[in-house]
């Protein structure tokens, strides 16, 4: 079997609106590394855009899973309950941000995760207002695409967005757009076009992904803290992409010293199988009427028992520690590839969840084509990278945090073998 037969059965067989970065048809994966089905070898700089932080097939995450799956594969949690999905919730209650009393609930998407945030803080506010930024990115269901800051592909020819959504700038040093900026927006927005006491939320990815891995300041958080404190807002801080050991810390928010009111989060937390959730204060939590949250898949038994895997393995191994040492290699190689290389622009990101910006080094604008051929010439040599932000001229780096340091190696040398090759054409 072949990629481009398998490639070209895709095509008469998936719709087109489900975009693919490659034709690699993968065939099975260990960690760091994915095989596809011609017997290729890659290093895998992607890990399922942040889902299996622990690594493809961890040992304990697939062991918890089959155990699961000699006992029972789904009884849908509102029907028939189980301890599993409590002890799941008392985890996150208890490591999530913040000194106060917290409950859970477990869907099976980040969007989900999102919008039933957004469900949550609508009726305990009793306000329908939502603000995002621009840049961001929360999901592809109607509410999660209109609060994403990002037209295409996301927006683009699917109609009215849902309304009482706005955005404000995020902060972007190396576009220069400081935080004072994001916060002017804030006051004009409320100043011109909307009420303060009408918003039910102020929602943000502590590091922006989609967007282009641009982080927080914490001026910026402090800053969303006190107005929704001044106004009665419930703070969301988006943690879909960023949670679990990603950013060096359970999640971003343990990196700043405030905290949310809610936190979505889903990718990491399952290590490769569907599972997302909220949680946060419980006074909040507990504003909905039974049934008002909820879904038949929300919690599945088996993403249960591989997100009390991944939670184990976090500490055991200690990845917390673990991405902040790769994410400082990292760093320092790709500063020194910016010697020789006058593209990169930017060099960013909070533990292993690092980004470089390229852009042309004469008129200093942003430059896709030349971040294209990076992931290109990457690919060709066995590397998976997954590019990002607006412009399409940002490689975000999302290895598993268990990548043995040999392959580690291994994807540095062929990402500087990469960018050499970019600048040649």
């Amino acid at each position: 079997m072949l990629n481009a037969d398998v490639s070209r059965r895709r095509d008469d067989a998936i719709s087109r609106g489900v975009g693919m970065q490659t034709q690699i048809y993968a065939d099975r994966a260990l960690n760091s590394e994915i095989w596809d089905i011609e017997g290729n070898r890659y290093i895998d700089f992607a890990a399922g855009i942040a889902v299996v932080n622990t690594g493809h097939c961890h040992p304990k995450v697939m062991a918890a899973v089959a155990e699961q799956m000699g006992r029972f594969t789904h009884t849908c949690h509102q029907v028939l309950p189980y301890e599993s999905y409590i002890r799941l919730a008392e985890r996150l209650n208890a490591a999530a941000p913040g000194d106060f009393a917290k409950k859970s609930i477990f869907v099976t998407t980040g969007a989900e995760s999102v919008e039933n945030a957004i469900k949550i803080a609508r009726i305990h506010t009793g306000r329908s207002a939502v603000i995002a930024f621009g840049g961001a990115f929360h999901g592809r269901t109607f509410m999660t695409m209109t609060m994403t800051g990002k037209v295409e592909p996301y927006k683009k020819g699917f109609g009215a967005m849902m309304p009482d959504v706005y955005h404000v700038p995020f902060p972007q040093e190396v576009h220069g757009v400081s935080t004072a900026d994001a916060m002017a927006g804030l006051t004009k927005l409320f100043k011109a076009d909307l009420d303060p006491g009408r918003v039910a939320a102020i929602i943000f990815e502590p590091v922006q992904g989609e967007g282009g891995f641009y982080p927080a300041p914490a001026d910026l958080v402090r800053g969303i803290r006190k107005l929704c404190d001044e106004h009665g807002i419930v703070m969301i801080a988006d943690e879909v992409q960023t949670g679990f050991a990603r950013t060096g810390t359970l999640f971003a928010m343990h990196g700043y010293d405030v905290a949310p009111d809610l936190i979505t989060m889903a990718k990491g937390l399952g290590g490769g199988l569907p599972i997302a959730a909220v949680t946060g204060r419980a006074e909040m939590m507990d504003a909905a009427h039974p049934g008002g949250l909820g879904g038949t898949y929300g919690g599945n038994p088996l993403g249960v028992a591989a997100a009390h895997a991944v939670l184990d393995v976090i500490e055991e191994e200690d990845l917390c520690a673990r991405a902040n040492e790769l994410g400082s290699r990292l760093k320092q190689r790709l500063e020194q590839i910016r010697s020789t290389t006058p593209e990169i622009s930017d060099i960013r990101g909070p533990g292993f969840m690092v980004a470089v910006e390229f852009a042309d080094p004469g008129s200093k604008e942003p430059d896709a084509g030349f971040t294209n051929r990076v992931r290109l010439e990457a690919q060709k040599r066995g590397l998976i990278l997954l590019t990002c932000g607006v412009y399409g001229n940002v490689v975000r780096f999302l290895a598993p945090i268990t990548i043995p340091d040999a392959h580690f190696a291994e994807a540095m040398d062929i990402l500087e073998a990469s960018v050499a090759a970019a600048r040649q054409g």
